[in-house]
């Protein structure tokens, strides 16, 4: 492999990097915070992509498409959190697996009843189509370029969200101690439901602006799934700081794993997350037990 095809596959995996971000950043929050483990995570990330699609052939436009969408998954994610994970605090895990592994089935129900089972495809916009030359042989395309930078400014917006905020301090208190807080006057199931819509909107948010670069089809969301969970166990559960940590070692890894040892690719990430086990059985931001 040459530097240019380096730095190209470099790039994949750091933009592919970013995007898990968004997923799993969402998961670790629901996760750390409210204890629910929510097998429906990369439910959303399919109806995001399908929103996409839906929502730019209506409007014609990607980033309005993207804005509907987004507030769209956000109530999505306080109706799902009030009618159905708002019971699940109390409960095992075992009945949270159960639960949120219905909502898949539900939802795959409702996309294929809305969409249908074909494979669909999401144009990129004329403004972003464009390519910038890497060398005098390789070229970049721009909307790569545009989605990675999406995310660093919603990367710094959710550090800025739970370490500088109001809103985040409260949330860092009920995941600390969600009694204590609430013995305090929080409103904890409030913060909870938006704590929920808004990992909702995360990845429903990544699938959107991931559309134009892959296509949309039925059960896209179940390998995002697996990837964010990896994702999580690496960069410590609850920690949003070790989601972006895991999200781009896990994108970087994979994406060269594909392309340096295409027969084995899927097992490199599990590789990477029992290296890190090893050294760090709580992950790489994790609190010891």
């Amino acid at each position: 492999m040459d530097a240019a095809a380096f730095l190209v596959q470099l790039l994949n995996g750091v933009q592919s990097g970013f995007l898990l971000f968004l997923v799993a950043s969402g998961l670790t929050l629901v996760f750390g915070i409210m204890g629910v483990i929510n097998l429906a995570h990369g439910a959303f990330y399919m109806i995001g992509a399908y929103l996409a699609f839906w929502l730019t052939g209506l409007t014609g436009n990607l980033l309005l498409a993207v804005v509907i969408g987004v507030a769209a998954l956000a109530v999505l994610g306080v109706v799902i959190e009030r009618l159905a994970i708002g019971f699940l605090y109390r409960r095992d895990h075992l009945q949270q697996v159960l639960l949120t592994f219905g909502l898949i089935l539900v939802l795959d129900d409702l996309q294929r009843l809305i969409w249908g089972s074909d494979f669909h495809s999401v144009p990129v916009p004329d403004l972003l189509s464009g390519s910038v030359a890497l060398t005098t042989q390789q070229d970049y395309p721009v909307y790569r370029l545009f989605v990675s930078g999406v995310c660093i400014l919603v990367a710094l917006g959710m550090f800025a969200l739970i370490r500088h905020t109001r809103l985040g301090m409260r949330i860092r208190a009920a995941a600390a101690n969600r009694e204590m807080a609430s013995a305090l006057g929080l409103d904890v199931g409030r913060l909870f439901t938006l704590v929920f819509a808004l990992g909702v909107a995360l990845a429903g948010f990544a699938g959107m602006v991931a559309a134009p670069i892959g296509a949309v089809y039925p059960g896209m969301g179940d390998r995002i799934l697996i990837l964010a969970f990896v994702i999580v166990v690496i960069g410590g559960i609850g920690s949003v700081k070790g989601a972006f940590a895991g999200a781009m070692l896990v994108g970087i890894a994979d994406t060269f794993g594909r392309v340096l040892v295409p027969e084995v690719a899927s097992m490199v990430m599990y590789a990477v997350m029992a290296a890190v086990l090893v050294w760090r059985p709580q992950g790489l931001f994790g609190r010891p037990a």
